[in-house]
């Protein structure tokens, strides 16, 4: 996901270039890049103040049955999942229930500790656990079933860590498996009743949930991949998100997550003082590239956080939201096509910077 964020940062607001005539009109952009079938199906939109300015759909559901990809129609979000974790855990933290910097055996006394560092919350948080990624493409693409998030533990916790907790940092969706589990345990409810609670069901986000695997909803999109990055978008085979349940496990619709963008504008999931910490640079990568808790964090430096979101990507998913709270402004794009970000990316940018037009 890192080296997207990287490419993204050529294109965001601060460069020049970029058109802000009748051509960059959402339905224009989702018609061209539908135009070429890199993409089966996308949906974006951007809101100002909570007003919805621009929303738009385009390309197919399914293309079998041509089924038309509506604004309502229900996608994978892949990472975008883990700025909700990310305010999950923080509100544990802002209830004194959860600490960022005691080792994770505290909630999970059976898991592995390590010669020197132990592995904290804000590790996880931050991606400077140490803990690595997918061993391959098998294991992403898995359709191994686990039975519940401490189950997926097992799946990598005993490996080697990629370095000492808190000296680099290295993406890793298995942190944020990890820091679902802690979520359980301080909170004594399972992640997915948690998150419908105190993240969904606050936003009104009325059709985002936890994908299960096998099970068709209604008004959900057919998966579909580009192959290797460079062809046209093709059906693909469905894989088990529950390993990564807390990380992007998650399906959802542009409604929802536009909701979902404006609630962290307005504090619904935690207080100010707490989203001002979660998007301070934490993580130890690059400064132009920073992640703070739970969030990617864009632009100058002078300006670390001004403007915050996620990239997803996955089988059957590249999306991204971009949310700007000094100008209340969000913006989302949500496709059903994997290994599309030369093509969902671009778009993601415009979006961001017709918002900021519309403040003006």
């Amino acid at each position: 996901m890192k080296k997207y964020t990287i490419l993204l940062l050529s294109f965001l607001i601060y460069t020049t270039g970029i058109s802000q005539n009748n051509t960059t009109k959402i339905s224009t952009l989702l018609e061209e890049v539908i135009s070429d079938k890199t993409v089966m199906g996308v949906v974006a939109g951007y809101t100002v103040d909570g007003n919805i300015i621009d929303q738009a759909a385009a390309g197919y559901a399914n293309k079998k049955s041509e089924k038309k990809f509506e604004l309502g129609t229900q996608v994978r979000m892949g990472s975008i999942a883990k700025p909700m974790t990310a305010l999950a855990a923080m509100q544990l933290v802002e209830q004194g229930l959860l600490d960022l910097d005691t080792p994770i055996q505290t909630y999970i006394p059976d898991y592995p500790t390590h010669p020197k560092t132990q592995i904290t919350t804000r590790h996880l948080i931050t991606h400077t656990s140490g803990i690595g990624g997918y061993k391959d493409g098998r294991e992403s693409n898995t359709t191994v079933n686990y039975p519940s998030l401490y189950d997926a533990l097992a799946l990598f916790k005993d490996r080697e860590l990629l370095f000492e907790p808190g000296t680099q940092y290295s993406y890793t969706t298995y942190g944020y498996t990890v820091l679902g589990v802690i979520i359980e345990r301080v909170s004594g409810q399972t992640f997915e009743a948690y998150m419908q609670t105190n993240i969904w069901d606050k936003a009104d986000m009325t059709h985002t949930g936890v994908e299960k695997f096998g099970i068709n909803i209604e008004n959900k999109s057919e998966l579909y991949s580009r192959n290797n990055g460079k062809g046209k978008a093709k059906i693909a085979d469905e894989n088990n998100l529950s390993n990564r349940v807390p990380a992007g496990g998650f399906y959802t619709t542009l409604g929802d997550m536009l909701k979902f963008g404006n609630a962290v504008i307005n504090n619904t999931f935690v207080k100010e003082s707490t989203l001002t910490l979660m998007r301070q640079h934490h993580s130890l990568e690059k400064i132009n590239n920073s992640y703070g808790f739970g969030w990617f964090l864009y632009g100058p430096t002078s300006k670390e956080g001004a403007i915050m979101g996620h990239s997803g990507g996955q089988t059957g998913c590249t999306s991204f939201l971009f949310i700007v709270p000094s100008k209340k402004a969000v913006s989302v794009i949500l496709a059903n096509t994997s290994r599309a970000q030369s093509s969902v990316n671009p778009i993601a940018n415009q979006l961001l910077n017709l918002s900021l037009e519309a403040t003006k």
